[in-house]
């Protein structure tokens, strides 16, 4: 049975094929449930006609399983595609499902996918993987399901199967409207409520996305409500339409749908159409009259019949109006009628005849219904003016009859308000009534001038009145020019007339000189010669002849040095003049411009005295004598008199010395002289100078920056000498570095005299209250007071007064060699002398110590005395303590060094 052919059904689409020795035919139901039985395959196939669509390999000899696909069922993604849904919105490219099947002779598979003839394609699968891609857009709008025959083999056998893949719906579409835009008629009388239209729309998605909602476009302002769900557009209620306000209404409607998803997103569509609502007139309006208020006119010259005004109403109901019929309420005085049918109003007799000037005639328009019978009406005032026939323009009339020129000559400035009484005008107009009202206007430069009156009836006397005196300037204009313009006002012809008026202006003296600057600045050499130019200053008067002229004057402080030309304003040195920078070098003055009547104005002159070169610099000696400790510099300083730099600014140099071996070195900005780094003892300059001398004479010059440049020089004295420190410790360092300035030392010892005064008060206070209190009198140390005197030798001391007492004065030092400091203090002046500087003497001294002896070529050294009283403490019986002996040998021990130091100087 197996070996047989099993034949097709006739009509079956299947084909058979030879594979392998196998027969392939369509199976009816139970020729496939035999089969089952004899090769163990189990199909899971869901009714006949499925297994009409498939086909099955069958063995001859040996036994071929055929494979099959897994089915997972239709929520799965992957299997055969049985029931397999997909969102129509998904991306071309995407992998949507997997094929998955397997041969139970565990042969690989294949797998394939394809469609009906003529069918699109929209996927693609891999034939190894069995992944499925989408290649073609899917619109379940055109397209809910596609077909598909998917297949499987192992190379022997192939299995297809047809399957249906569904598409679901993505909400992509728009509303779209059934019956819109529309136009539709509706009468203004329709009742507020009523129904006019049913919109219909259509959303062709499905669930929320294909449900709908309508909306009207600015509710607040429409006259239309709409019934969201079902589309009906209804009058407002309270609302009504009138055709007379408006004819056409335009009504905007938007559909929106549910919302839905799509690309993953929410979305919501919406579609809008316009319903044009034209709204139906009614006859519910009177009739109107065009073109009010109506006005017309009987003029001279009109005749009976002559056609004065023409009344135009309509119907209200322009929709469908009835015809008009005219007629006079009230008002016409028999004299006017009025057509019935076309509103003309005609004179009945003369304007002659006429007995009122104004008439107010009520004309009524009433609506002539189908019957002839009168209906609604409206009624309006026509004002009709009996007047003049306008045939006479306005004239301007001067003391000779009509002119249309005239001058007038006055002086610049006049006061504001002034009335210009050369000019004598007059216009008339000769008609009568409004034909004779016009305006009067005064065309030209600026607002200088203005007219009076400017509204005229008939006749008038013309005035022209300043309004702006500074405008009238005559260095702006030499005569002014203005148009005087007359326009007729409420006739329709607005007849005109123009005048000339010219006005030529003299000048007066209104304006002062005026400078080109506020101020003037000028800078002159000092060596400039008596008469020389300054600067030239300049000042103009815009008046004319002799008011425009302009006469210079100078005064001032620093005026005494300066000239000035009157006339042409050049400002010139003295002629004994001798500018000077290093005296004063800024002068600043005024400069006066005045016109012939005294009106004037002021500039302020500086001028700068440039300074030249012409001082050299200047020692205070060309022969100083310094004296420096090893160490510290010793400062020379020139002056130069010039007054600005460079030429102040000094320069220092060392052009000669004596010995030559040259140890110094000079700062060349401040003049400080120093001795080489090097140098640090006597002994060093002994060893480079193989003398015992340690004086040096140098030559230094000083030489200024300027052009040409000047220099001068000077031969300073140095004597070398090295620092030393006395046993006085601070106090003696003190005395030896004032040594030469005696009222430095003795305003010191004043003080600590002071002090020491101050403290034996108050010792002495202290010891009395405390006696007083113990009521102990103790006579030894009582305080006698004894008459001072005074030593011979002593000098009075300004800082001091000689009448004070004073504590005994006491040095007290560490036991050491005495020490002798020098020091050099000669910094910003130029001493000639070296200051040394003593340990005061421990107690007043009888005679002045006796100087040092004299050694040939060495200058004398001054001891300072003091010049003070210290008066011993008061003691019952006077005695030279342990101290006093200690502070004499101490002065002793000093004057014995400084001697021996000096022998060995000179040795």
């Amino acid at each position: 049975m197996l070996e047989s052919e099993f034949k097709s059904k006739p009509g079956s689409s299947l084909q058979t094929q030879d594979l392998s020795r196998t027969h392939v035919g369509v199976l009816d139901s139970v020729t496939l449930a035999l089969y089952r039985l004899f090769c163990g395959l189990t199909l899971n196939i869901k009714n006949v006609q499925a297994f009409n669509s498939c086909s099955i390999s069958l063995p001859s000899a040996q036994a071929d399983f055929a494979p099959y696909f897994y089915d997972n069922g239709p929520y799965s993604d992957n299997g055969n595609l049985a029931l397999f849904s997909l969102s129509e919105d998904t991306p071309v490219g995407t992998q949507i499902y997997c094929l998955n099947g397997t041969d139970p002779e565990r042969q690989e598979v294949m797998y394939g996918l394809s469609f009906d003839p003529g069918s699109k394609e929209y996927f693609r699968v891999d034939p190894k993987s069995g992944n499925i891609t989408l290649v073609e857009e899917l619109d379940r709008e055109k397209q809910d399901s596609i077909d598909v025959l998917v297949s499987i083999t192992d190379g022997r056998s192939k299995v297809i199967e047809r399957v249906t893949i569904f598409v679901m719906d993505a909400n992509d579409e728009k509303p779209e409207f059934q019956n819109m835009p529309a136009i539709i008629n509706v009468l203004e009388t329709t009742v507020s409520g009523s129904s006019i239209y049913s919109v219909e729309a259509l959303d062709r998605d499905t669930g929320s996305g294909g449900s709908v909602t309508y909306y009207l476009q600015n509710p607040q302002s429409t006259l239309f409500a709409i019934n969201r769900h079902s589309g009906v557009l209804r009058i407002r209620a309270g609302e009504t339409l009138d055709y007379e306000k408006t004819k056409t209404h335009f009504v905007t409607v938007i559909v929106k749908d549910g919302g839905g998803t799509f690309n993953g997103k929410e979305q919501f569509l919406s579609s809008s159409a316009t319903l044009t609502v034209n709204v139906i007139d009614a006859q519910d309006t009177p009739p109107s009259f065009m073109g009010t208020p109506y006005f017309g006119y009987v003029y001279e010259v009109s005749s009976p019949g002559s056609e004065i005004f023409t009344v135009v109403a309509k119907d209200g109901d322009v929709g469908n109006p009835n015809p008009i019929s005219y007629s006079f309420d009230d008002g016409d005085d028999g004299v006017f009628s009025i057509n019935r049918t076309s509103g003309h109003i005609t004179l009945l007799t003369f304007p002659m005849y006429l007995k009122r000037e104004i008439f107010n005639i009520k004309v009524r328009a009433s609506e002539v219904g189908p019957e002839g019978r009168l209906m609604d009406y409206g009624v309006a005032t026509v004002v009709i003016r009996v007047v003049d026939l306008n045939n006479n323009p306005p004239t301007f009339y001067g003391e000779k009859g009509p002119q249309s020129m005239f001058e007038l000559t006055m002086y610049e400035h006049p006061a504001e308000g002034e009335i210009l009484r050369g000019l004598k005008i007059t216009v008339n107009d000769s008609d009568q009534g409004a034909n004779a009202k016009f305006n009067l206007r005064l065309i030209g430069p600026g607002r200088m001038l203005r007219v009076v009156p400017q509204t005229v009836l008939n006749e008038a006397q013309v005035t022209i009145l300043v309004e702006d005196s500074a405008a009238m300037d005559y260095e702006k204009h030499h005569f002014l020019t203005y148009k005087l313009l007359a326009v007729e006002i409420d006739t329709p012809e607005r007849f005109s007339a123009t005048a000339d008026i010219v006005i030529h202006l003299l000048d007066t003296n209104d304006n002062a000189p005026k400078f080109s600057s506020e101020y003037y600045i000028a800078r002159i050499p000092e060596n400039s010669p008596g008469g020389s130019n300054v600067v030239s200053v300049t000042a103009t008067d815009p008046d004319s002849g002799p008011w425009g002229e302009v006469k210079y004057t100078i005064y001032g402080s620093g005026a005494e040095l300066f000239l000035i030309q009157p006339s042409s304003g050049i400002i010139y040195t003295q002629p004994w003049a001798s500018l000077d920078a290093e005296v004063r070098s800024k002068y600043n003055f005024y400069v006066k411009a005045e016109d012939t009547e005294g009106k004037y104005s002021l500039a302020e002159v500086f001028v700068t005295v440039l300074d030249l070169n012409d001082h050299p610099p200047a020692f205070n000696d060309n022969f100083l004598e310094k004296t420096m400790v090893i160490g510290a510099p010793v400062k020379i300083e020139a002056v130069d008199d010039d007054a600005e730099v460079p030429n102040n600014v000094i320069q220092y140099a060392i052009m000669k010395a004596e010995p030559d071996n040259n140890i110094f070195d000079i700062n060349a900005d401040t003049g400080e002289i120093v001795l080489k780094s090097y140098i640090k003892s006597m002994a060093i300059i002994q060893n480079i100078t193989k003398q015992s001398d340690f004086t040096w004479s140098l030559v230094v010059q000083a030489r200024d920056r300027g052009q040409p440049s000047f220099s001068t020089t000077a031969v300073i004295k140095i004597d070398i000498t090295e620092a030393t420190q006395l046993n006085g410790g601070p106090l003696g360092s003190f005395i030896m570095q004032s040594r030469n300035k005696p009222l430095q030392i003795l305003g010191m010892l004043a003080g600590v005299i002071s002090l020491m005064v101050v403290v034996t008060v108050i010792i002495s206070t202290a010891t009395f209250m405390r006696n007083k209190k113990s009521n102990r009198i103790l006579p030894n140390r009582r305080v006698r007071r004894r008459q001072r005197k005074q030593n011979n030798w002593n000098f009075k001391n300004p800082f001091k007064t000689p009448e004070a007492p004073g504590e005994r004065f006491r040095v007290e030092e560490e036991e050491r060699e005495p020490e002798v400091t020098v020091e050099n203090v000669n910094y910003n002046n130029n001493v000639s002398t070296v200051v040394r500087q003593w340990p005061p003497p421990p107690c007043a001294p009888s005679l002045p110590p006796p100087p040092p002896p004299y050694v040939p070529g060495e200058r004398q050294w001054a001891v300072p005395t003091i010049s003070a009283t210290v008066a011993p403490r008061p003691k019952k019986k006077p005695a030279i303590t342990g101290q006093d002996i200690m502070n004499k040998a101490l002065v002793s021990e000093l004057k014995m060094r400084l001697e021996q130091k000096r022998i060995q100087r000179h040795q």
